[in-house]
């Protein structure tokens, strides 16, 4: 191999293991994101401060405020990042349905306790516990979130609901409102079992909840016999 050639992909070696420095500020922003959720849900809003979260984002006081401005943008931000990855995770669940295999009833337990694990996360207990706490100085972050989970979660739901609908896997039906009412089996008794967020629910009785669930769902739903 000529030494040009050695050159070019020694260069190029390195290119790829350098970040650009795009990619290094997005990176830095959401480590403070997270840094700022961990503290919020340690703290509180009131008692949190921007020094405590750069010192667990790893950054300097400065920097917090070049990304995020201030405390009251940061926590904002920090809510609906927090909402952002509890609604991956949840659609990463919801594939689940795209191949449910031959046992509907078995994918869609599988399904609901899923996302009920997500739900009742330690994530996703923290976040309901700020988002009401702080209803009063910043009262439209409830329907923010709402709209990034369950208005998402909702959608895709509803998206795989038409499907085995229109494979005869379940009866005909109006997709967004079986999505809508699936969503309430689960979401409702959950939320009185966390108090809200401040309780977390055995596994056995998560389970039981989506068994519940899907089996009044199937009442409704499930294909004619």
């Amino acid at each position: 191999m000529s030494s040009d050639s050695r050159t070019a992909e020694s260069l190029a070696g390195r290119g790829r293991m350098v970040k650009s420095p795009s990619r290094g500020r997005i990176d830095k922003r959401q480590a403070i994101l997270d840094a700022a959720f961990t503290v919020f849900a340690r703290r509180g809003y009131e008692n949190a401060c921007v020094r405590e979260i750069a010192e667990e984002a790893g950054v300097a006081k400065p920097t917090v405020y070049h990304h995020l401005r201030d405390k009251e943008n940061l926590f904002r931000q920090a809510i609906e990042a927090a909402a952002d990855t509890a609604m991956a995770e949840n659609l990463a669940v919801a594939e689940r349905l795209r191949a449910p295999g031959d046992d509907l009833r078995a994918a869609l337990e599988d399904t609901a306790y899923r996302m009920l694990q997500v739900c009742c996360g330690e994530r996703a207990r923290a976040l309901r516990r700020l988002t009401y706490a702080q209803v009063g100085g910043f009262p439209d972050l409830i329907a923010a979130v709402q709209d990034r989970t369950q208005g998402r979660l909702g959608e895709a739901l509803a998206d795989r609901l038409a499907r085995l609908s229109l494979a005869g896997r379940l009866r005909p039906c109006d997709p967004a409102q079986a999505a809508e009412q699936l969503l309430a089996l689960l979401t409702g008794p959950m939320e009185a079992r966390t108090r809200p967020g401040t309780r977390t629910v055995p596994a056995a009785e998560t389970r039981a909840v989506a068994r519940a669930a899907v089996d009044t769902f199937l009442r409704a739903y499930g294909p004619a016999a």
